[in-house]
């Protein structure tokens, strides 16, 4: 029977719900609990899949290919439990399922409500699972007092009520302003929060509150006096230089402890905290540095590439250097000599990203990088960018281009080296799609599996030659090139296990040139860096020596 514990956020958003779910997912796992997490959204679209990266970040991906919100990219690198479809639900998400139920037929007739029919939705999603695991935790996205999230508080209130006592309990997330000024922490905010929370019917057991300064043990006690809860139960958040510094620190305020005291689990498993305390120690004591050019569209905003960015850091953690990561925007090298831009760098990555803004100047990246032998590494877009540069500059097709950017334009301006992909297999079914298919939850999306040729130095870094990654893409090297361009060099090192799809490419007479067709920055973790991620930060450390 799995216990629950509720997480809300109040006062402004972007506090931290997320980190703070994902570390208490760690500490119980590091007393021996099995945990599952979960986002609830309360936003109107089925998922994150269609929003732009400026508007929500990176899109996650899951196994079982669903799109969902960053955060369940922390959970699995905080816990190392893989994300399943079911983790990741939104209003649209809900409203759709109940709208399907009335259209069939499913409620006989009856006049279709907020309360019971939608927050009835909401509570057989949180359950999917529950005799899985020891502790399902469950964060509602956004800030109590939002209109949009009634519905989920509504929801979880009625839950606590239909598990009785004992089972789920509320820990809340807040803001405690510091006044500069006045030298003043001030805690209204955190009061009317918790106010605003008791009117819709919920208590908070556990209230973690956000400073940048240290919290007075008087001000503690102010707070757990106004709003009804256990002083011991009033946990500071202080900023992080790194964010893998959440559990030690989490544990050390008594978050867990607090967590199963409301559960009233006692005695306590005592916890093992060693994949924590090495980690922090690779955080601390790295013993160099190396830079890390990332060439991509979306540099505006880092959460775009989130993954990305913690990949890195954890092959940095692998390799005991410290990763610096310059994000440049690729549609400068439109316009500006890439060398002039790169020549700092000991290694580049160019991520995925949809659309033809930015490609030639990706593909300039590409190019400098094969010709100044510098590490390269290619995610999605990054690949096909670095396959249509050899196809233009090596192999004679000077017009080499991508299908997507002609469906833009409306017009053949291209040889399509890169294809809309109409037809693939996922599991046992042949998948069909169109161009003109809906954008939502259409592309080749999730775990697929790829047969890695013996000798290749995929096949050296996986140490094994069949792996399973995971995909979000729509278009796909055309294999008709292969011949031609690994006459040139470029060797196609990784494909489907049907022989169809290209899923590696790597230039053999080069100290480290790697492109993929999937995300492996999705299954990296501190603890566990991925090893394309962990021997890409080798080889910069490798040219770092050499300069």
């Amino acid at each position: 029977m799995a216990r629950f514990v509720f997480i809300t956020g109040g006062v402004v958003s972007s506090l931290g719900k997320g980190l703070a779910s994902a570390a208490l997912g760690a500490l119980l796992q590091a007393r021996g609990f099995k945990v599952r997490l979960r986002k609830l959204d309360p936003y109107l679209n089925v998922d994150p899949g269609t929003m732009s990266p400026f508007e929500h970040g990176e899109v996650f991906v899951t196994d079982d290919g669903a799109e969902t919100d960053l955060d369940l990219g922390h959970y699995e690198r905080f816990t190392g439990v893989a994300a399943r479809n079911t983790d990741s639900v939104s209003s649209g998400r809900i409203y759709s399922n109940v709208l399907e139920k009335e259209r069939r037929g499913d409620y006989l007739g009856k006049t279709i409500q907020v309360i019971p029919h939608v927050t009835n939705e909401i509570k057989e999603w949180i359950d999917v699972g529950e005799d899985e695991v020891d502790f399902m935790l469950c964060e509602i996205g956004g800030t109590v007092g939002d209109i949009e999230g009634l519905p989920f508080f509504e929801a979880i209130r009625q839950f606590s009520q239909d598990k009785g006592r004992g089972q789920c309990i509320f820990m809340h997330l807040t803001l405690l302003p510091y006044l500069a000024a006045s030298g003043e922490l001030k805690t209204k905010p955190t009061q009317h929060s918790v106010k605003e929370l008791r009117s819709i019917g919920l208590q908070p057991d556990i209230l973690v509150c956000r400073s940048e300064v240290e919290i007075p043990d008087k001000e503690r006690s102010k707070i757990a006096l106004f709003c009804n809860v256990r002083k011991e139960d009033v946990i500071p958040a202080y900023d992080l230089k790194s964010i893998y510094e959440a559990p030690m620190a989490y544990h050390k305020v008594g978050l867990d402890q607090a967590v199963l005291d409301a559960f009233q689990i006692s005695p306590a498993p005592q916890p093992d905290l060693t994949r924590w305390v090495d980690v922090e120690d690779r955080i601390h004591n790295a013993e160099g540095e190396v830079r890390v050019a990332i060439v991509g569209k979306y540099t505006q905003l880092e959460d775009a590439y989130k993954s990305i960015a913690e990949a890195l850091t954890h092959g940095g953690m692998a390799n005991r250097v410290r990763v610096k990561a310059d994000w440049i925007d690729a549609e400068i090298f439109e316009k500006e000599d890439a060398a002039g831009h790169l020549e700092p760098y000991q290694a580049i990555l160019v991520p995925g990203g949809f659309g033809e803004r930015g490609t030639e100047g990706k593909i300039k990246a590409a190019e400098f990088a094969r010709t100044h032998k510098v590490p390269y590494l290619g995610i999605c877009l990054g690949m096909q960018m670095a396959v249509i540069e050899a196809a233009r500059n090596l192999g004679g097709l000077k017009d080499a281009g991508s299908e997507e950017f002609d469906h833009e334009a409306g017009g053949k301006r291209f040889t399509p080296v890169v294809y809309h992909l109409k037809e693939w297999v996922q599991g046992n079914h042949k998948v069909e799609r169109k161009v003109g298919d809906a954008k939502g939850g259409t592309m080749r999306l999730g775990a697929y599996n790829a047969a890695l040729s013996e000798g290749s130095r995929v096949a050296e870094i996986y140490g094994n030659l069949a792996i399973d990654e995971r995909h979000r893409h729509r278009y796909e090297v055309d294999i008709k090139y292969r011949e031609a361009l690994e006459e040139q060099g470029l060797k196609f090192s990784g494909m489907s296990p049907d022989g169809k799809l290209p899923e590696i490419v790597e230039w053999a007479d080069h100290p480290w040139f790697i492109g993929v067709q999937f995300h492996p920055e999705l299954k990296s973790k501190p603890f566990d860096p991925h090893p394309l991620f962990a021997d890409f930060v080798r080889a910069a450390k490798e040219m770092s020596r050499l300069v």
